[in-house]
């Protein structure tokens, strides 16, 4: 049995319990990692994180829906983070732009690369997916989550498990209203038919419509929740031409 006096790092590696050098080069590896994302991030809140398929075209209805949301909540005074990749991140990132804020995009190292896209104002690249997220949690006061694949869902799940475990507060998460979401609540409903989660779950899951109810619901939170959380305050900006691209 493993002697439970030997904590030191020292004391484990001596018998073979401890951290291998290439999980030391890799623990080295993510601080550096969380270290330049916060140094990236740290002036860019009050900021709202939106979620969405990299596919949308940009003559589709979800792209303008994007922009448009993300313009208004530009105007109100909040800054925008997203994927920085195409479709919904870029209709995002444009919006932004238009509306006068700082366009964040927190780029991923993938096999197949995706492009930054034209509006993102300040890039951070990240290895971990984790790392990612963490800044993405860290810095927002909502989450807007469009119509998108296992990155977008993966993406709401994270946060909604930890709004559910109290790991973070309980801020809007909130889904752009389609029908592409039915299947989804159907499958809430299952889960609290099974208890395999509460009522009060499911209405974590909530759904906007237009650019003006999700300002309302994001300013709502920042004026009591963000600001019991000491996060800076709103100023609402002029907007710009529509035409920003770095």
């Amino acid at each position: 049995m493993r002697d439970p006096t030997l904590t030191s790092p020292e004391a484990l590696e001596s018998v073979g319990w401890g951290v291998s050098r290439d999980d030391r080069a890799r623990i080295a590896r993510i601080d550096a990692e969380l270290e330049r994302g916060f140094a990236t991030l740290r002036d860019v809140e009050p900021a709202v994180s939106i979620f969405g398929s990299a596919r949308a075209a940009s003559e589709e209805p979800v792209y303008h829906a994007a922009r448009g949301v993300a313009r208004a909540l530009a105007s109100a005074g909040f800054d925008v983070l997203t994927g920085g990749g195409p479709g919904v991140m870029e209709a995002a990132s444009r919006g932004c732009a238009d509306g006068g804020g700082l366009s964040v995009g927190l780029t991923i190292e993938l096999p197949d690369e995706q492009a930054t896209n034209a509006f993102v104002e300040r890039e951070c690249r990240f290895h971990y997916f984790f790392a990612r997220k963490l800044m993405f949690v860290r810095y927002s006061c909502a989450f807007l989550i469009f119509p998108g694949g296992f990155g977008t869902l993966d993406e709401a799940f994270e946060a909604l498990t930890l709004v559910q475990t109290h790991k973070i507060p309980h801020f809007p998460i909130l889904l752009f209203r389609d029908p592409f979401w039915s299947g989804l609540f159907q499958q809430l409903d299952e889960m609290v038919q099974r208890g395999a989660i509460s009522a009060a779950d499911h209405r974590q899951v909530r759904e906007f419509s237009s650019a003006e109810e999700a300002v309302e619901i994001v300013r709502n939170c920042h004026q009591n929740l963000c600001a019991a959380q000491h996060k800076p305050p709103l100023h609402a900006r002029p907007r710009t031409s529509g035409n920003g691209a770095r």
